[in-house]
């Protein structure tokens, strides 16, 4: 079998067409995984030891565990332990699991990066006047989000890829659209093409967008 560019060619609509899936399925669990990261973050450097523990269990647990497993335990097995669950569908369940196990690494993330921020801040804020509040908002979380940047892209690199699981739940986005295609008309090797051609784009426009964000916020800091 010949490799075929005009096929190819047609089945890029077809691929497309189930983009904003896999876009709506990363952003969204990014988004509630660095806001619920950096509340476990800010919650861990109040050095209460019995939330600190609780915390870095979480963390470990959730990087622990596959995102396949994840989603399983969350789609088939909650609804067994809790019934009232049992309605709960499959992208709605791909974006819990896909939330809590980000949200373990952008803890982790945050609170290198607020360690990072020399303490003597706080301290010069607060001789002025400034609540801890306000020096946290103000100081310290700009610098934070700054040094945090690079490993959260990564972290978002790798979950765009890593939505090409949520097909096992039913979920149909850029991959299962390609396995469903390739089924088909077997031409495998075309398909695939297609979507590592896909995710690659998307890699590389995330990747300039985040080099411009860096750029623009280390100006503006450095003012």
């Amino acid at each position: 079998m010949h490799f075929d560019w005009t096929y190819m060619i047609s089945i890029i609509p077809k691929i497309l067409y189930y983009l904003p899936v896999t876009l709506f399925l990363a952003i969204l669990s990014m988004v509630i995984a660095c806001i619920f990261g950096l509340a476990l973050a800010l919650i861990r450097q109040t050095q209460v030891k019995i939330i600190s523990s609780i915390i870095a269990v979480y963390i470990s647990l959730f990087r622990s565990l596959p995102s396949l497993v994840l989603l399983f335990l969350i789609y088939f097995g909650l609804p067994q332990l809790v019934p009232s669950l049992s309605g709960i569908n499959a992208l709605t369940a791909a974006t819990i699991g896909f939330s809590l196990k980000n949200s373990a690494y952008m803890a982790e993330i945050f609170r290198a990066s607020l360690k990072a921020v020399d303490t003597s801040q706080m301290e010069a804020g607060l001789s002025i006047g400034m609540t801890k509040t306000q020096v946290y908002t103000r100081i310290i979380l700009p610098q934070a989000f700054l040094n945090a940047l690079p490993a959260t892209g990564n972290t978002f690199i790798s979950l765009i890829k890593d939505t090409s699981v949520a097909f096992s739940l039913g979920v149909t986005e850029i991959f299962a659209q390609a396995k469903m295609i390739a089924a088909d008309s077997f031409r495998y090797f075309e398909t695939f093409l297609v979507v590592g051609l896909v995710y690659w784009i998307l890699v590389l426009s995330y990747s300039y967008l985040q080099n411009y964000l860096e750029h623009k916020l280390s100006r503006s800091l450095q003012r």
